[in-house]
């Protein structure tokens, strides 16, 4: 998987949106399988329009590292799932907190290509990552 300055290149080099479209399906298409045990109301996102389940794992350092997992029934959101992995997995809750990932969605241009349901979806899903950092020691808000 490629990390988040080679997504942002990635992108900025292809001109065509169907083009970034393919890739972000092809990034979907690339996350590790979810277990469907977990695929719960609990875990559900709320706010995602497409099912987008989320769970994580917390590695046990000092401060916390968390870990996510995700999938959901649409292609396209799975696409917009792996880039917030991408951003967020492995990081503590100062640095999820951190992370411009408004600035990110911008850079990638989606706030101009997806429609306000996937951008609303976007950002329920940044924010219940936020939380779940809050829960796991530090005080992450989504700046959605």
């Amino acid at each position: 998987m490629m990390e988040l300055q080679d997504l942002v290149d990635t992108f900025e080099f292809l001109d065509d949106w169907e083009d970034r479209y393919r890739l972000l399906i092809d990034m979907g298409r690339e996350l590790p399988e979810f277990p469907d045990d977990a695929r719960t109301e609990h875990n559900r996102v709320d706010g995602c329009t497409s099912n987008v389940w989320l769970i994580t794992e917390v590695e046990d350092d000092n401060p916390p590292r968390l870990h996510f997992r995700a999938d959901s029934d649409a292609f396209i959101v799975k696409g917009l799932v792996a880039i917030l992995l991408k951003a967020y997995s492995g990081r503590t809750p100062q640095e999820i907190r951190d992370t411009d990932i408004e600035g990110l969605f911008n850079r990638l241009g989606l706030s101009k290509q997806l429609t306000p349901n996937r951008r609303d979806g976007f950002f329920a899903m940044v924010k219940r990552i936020h939380g779940l950092a809050e829960q796991h020691g530090g005080t992450a808000t989504a700046n959605a």
